[in-house]
């Protein structure tokens, strides 16, 4: 791909969804557009380009976004922070939310829907001690093709072997003709939407514990501070971020802070005169 080019795509990326690409990741960038070219049987990369650079095919700038953004995902990832959901964050606000006994949750760029519906699994499981508890978790994407993926709650053979513990798989998924199915109970629990970073949070309303792994990394350092701060916005004045385990809100915002002790997980900082919710 010739520079030219892969500027084209790179500006397209980064003003559809803010990711910034760096031309080392040009090897990534052509597989995935490859196949488009073949789709709309083009004669390469370089009349693809041409396509983007007059504008006005929105289907097609829509459909380059979706193939451009990351889309992997796995049950449980990197199983550390399930853990700290379990052990350290429910319980505390399980004791500040008792009069209300209602907590939101927020999957940010949920991809196929691995982690919300790993939280899903994680209360389900707690149910018993949670009498009268109301979780809503909400779970977005860029993507409306890895969102209809979600929603269906399929996975491959591949996919529920990376990170599902066996007894989960048994007690929650089903085996069909296309795979993999999450039980409907656990489907149910979880609200997909589409949505984009780069817009206004406001429509998606407050939240206790806000999961944006990951996400953060293909940002450049200009629209971290942009998405975290308005993030916060989002959050209750004592809930939780967790990020990714290769970023950080250091030196880029002072809207939260690192939980002692615990990798990944910050806590929101409250603006003055701001109460925690109870």
């Amino acid at each position: 791909m010739n520079p030219s080019d892969f500027q084209t795509f790179a500006v397209l990326l980064k003003q559809r969804s803010g990711l910034a690409l760096t031309e080392d990741k040009s090897y990534l960038l052509e597989s995935r557009l490859m196949p488009v070219v073949r789709k709309r049987h083009l004669s390469g990369l370089e009349e693809l380009a041409q396509l983007v650079r007059k504008g006005g095919d929105e289907p097609l700038l829509v459909e380059l976004t979706e193939v451009m953004t990351t889309n992997e995902s796995f049950f449980f990832r990197d199983t550390k922070p399930f853990d700290q959901f379990r052990d350290i964050v429910l319980p505390q606000l399980k004791e500040r939310r008792a009069n209300r006994k209602q907590i939101r949750i927020w999957s940010a760029a949920c991809s196929s829907g691995q982690e919300p519906y790993s939280l899903s699994m994680i209360l389900k499981e707690l149910a018993p001690s949670l009498p009268g508890w109301r979780f809503d978790i909400v779970a977005t994407d860029i993507s409306n093709d890895i969102l209809t993926k979600a929603k269906n709650g399929i996975y491959s053979q591949f996919e529920v072997q990376r990170g599902l513990p066996i007894q989960l798989l048994v007690k929650y998924f089903k085996q069909t003709d296309l795979g993999w199915q999450i039980d409907q109970t656990i489907r149910s629990s979880v609200q997909f939407r589409y949505f984009n970073l780069l817009d206004s949070m406001s429509i998606l309303g407050t939240f206790d514990v806000v999961f944006c792994r990951n996400v953060l990394i293909y940002f450049d350092q200009a629209t971290k501070s942009d998405v975290l701060a308005r993030i916060n916005k989002q959050m209750a004045p004592d809930g939780y971020l967790y990020l990714g385990g290769a970023e950080t809100v250091l030196g880029i915002s002072d809207r939260f802070k690192p939980s002692p002790g615990q990798r990944g997980l910050y806590e929101a900082v409250p603006e003055v005169g701001q109460k925690a919710a109870g």
